[in-house]
């Protein structure tokens, strides 16, 4: 089995033309026909992964974030990126990045944050037209919890399922939290798109402080961390994979690549 098969069941998965034009994804190391030893998958390419990788015998990473974002102008070891490259490329193991390709599929990231939340009836937050197929895709995703819940109980329940340590939140408007609206990672730009389709909480992360405000007292914001709301989607890819391949090692990392930690 070489690379080639894994990466392209990936991009049957989620092309890599659905991903957004900023965005660095596909094989960002490595050959296409190297024969794989076994599939590791993360969220982030660190060193601490490609050690994982080494140590089990893993030549291939499968990751959420992409390592290399912006140009590479020189590969001295001065950055954790150049170290996590020279690193990959010295032990001949290859990285593979999905990014918004995977946030795009409507069961990508923010689907599994639905499953995980138990939200049903759910659809695209800001669904995109798809020249190529009758998919459709697009960027996070609405739905409502199975029986409404006071402000508190909610984010005490989202505190709990999301296994986060703090939720940054705008004011609580005294109003039941039935329909929820999700996307994993950066979600400011959505704020608008939750209050149209009417979500009475909007969950995501990274929020700026005036971006609270654009809650205009018509919905509950969340701010759970940005590990934290696209935490599963190595579980996600993990469970993808190992529906398909059957015949190598497919790992989940064991690793927390959160870099933000709270006391």
């Amino acid at each position: 089995m070489k690379i080639q098969n894994i990466t392209n069941y990936l991009e049957e998965l989620a092309p890599l033309s659905y991903a957004e034009g900023f965005d660095n994804v596909g094989l960002l190391i490595g050959d296409h026909t190297t024969e794989v030893t076994g599939v590791i998958v993360t969220l982030d390419s660190l060193e601490a992964t490609v050690d994982e990788a080494i140590a089990k015998n893993c030549n291939l990473i499968i990751s959420f974030h992409p390592i290399i974002f912006g140009g590479l102008k020189k590969l001295n070891g001065s950055t954790y990126v150049e170290r996590v490259v020279i690193k990959a490329i010295k032990n001949n193991i290859a990285i593979y990045a999905m990014h918004t390709a995977l946030d795009n599929i409507k069961n990508g990231v923010s689907g599994k944050i639905c499953e995980v939340l138990g939200l049903k009836n759910t659809e695209i937050l800001i669904p995109k037209s798809n020249l190529h197929t009758q998919e459709m895709i697009g960027m996070g995703m609405i739905g409502e919890l199975n029986s409404e819940m006071n402000e508190v109980e909610f984010l005490q329940f989202i505190k709990t399922t999301m296994k986060t340590a703090c939720i940054r939140h705008s004011e609580f408007l005294g109003k039941p939290i039935k329909k929820v609206a999700v996307l994993g990672g950066s979600g400011s730009f959505a704020i608008e798109n939750a209050i149209a389709l009417k979500a009475d909480a909007y969950i995501s992360s990274d929020f700026k402080y005036h971006d609270f405000f654009k809650a205009e007292k018509q919905l509950l914001l969340a701010d759970i961390g940005h590990y934290e709301s696209e935490q599963f989607t190595k579980n996600l890819l993990v469970e993808y994979l190992t529906k398909k391949f059957t015949n190598f090692a497919i790992i989940l990392s064991q690793k927390s690549t959160n870099p933000i930690y709270y006391i």
